[in-house]
């Protein structure tokens, strides 16, 4: 079992810095791969960036590259979204999810444990 909790969301303007971080407590973190996805009211949840278990791998989905970084620190069991360069599209509750595999995934249905979400929103 893994529990995941997020925190640093908030209101910021466009152009603006945020830094998301994901708590994990449970099994086995540093054998997961995690993920961040958002979701804006009304849509389906979107995949964001991924890290694999080491950290060594990561990739992004094409509307954040150059702007968002995912990173892990597996000593104190911690993900995080360095989110720079923010839009007003990028508006939406993020969510950050644990796999049961050490690789990376896009899909939603590839990770089985999921935090309750922190809110973003850019706007000026």
């Amino acid at each position: 079992q893994v529990q995941l909790v997020e925190s640093g969301g908030g209101l910021v303007q466009p152009g603006d810095s945020l830094r998301l971080s994901c708590a994990a407590s449970g099994n086995s973190f540093s054998r997961r791969a995690m993920g961040w996805f958002r979701q804006v009211p009304g849509k389906e949840r979107e995949f964001v960036a991924a890290i694999g278990w080491s950290g060594a791998f990561t990739y992004q989905t094409d509307s954040v590259k150059g702007r968002f970084t995912i990173s892990r620190d597996n000593a104190k069991n911690m993900v995080y979204l360095q989110m720079n360069s923010l839009k007003p599209e990028d508006t939406a509750v993020y969510y950050c999810a644990a796999r049961d595999l050490p690789s990376t995934a896009s899909m939603e249905t590839a990770y089985r444990y999921w935090g309750q979400g922190t809110q973003v929103t850019v706007s000026s």
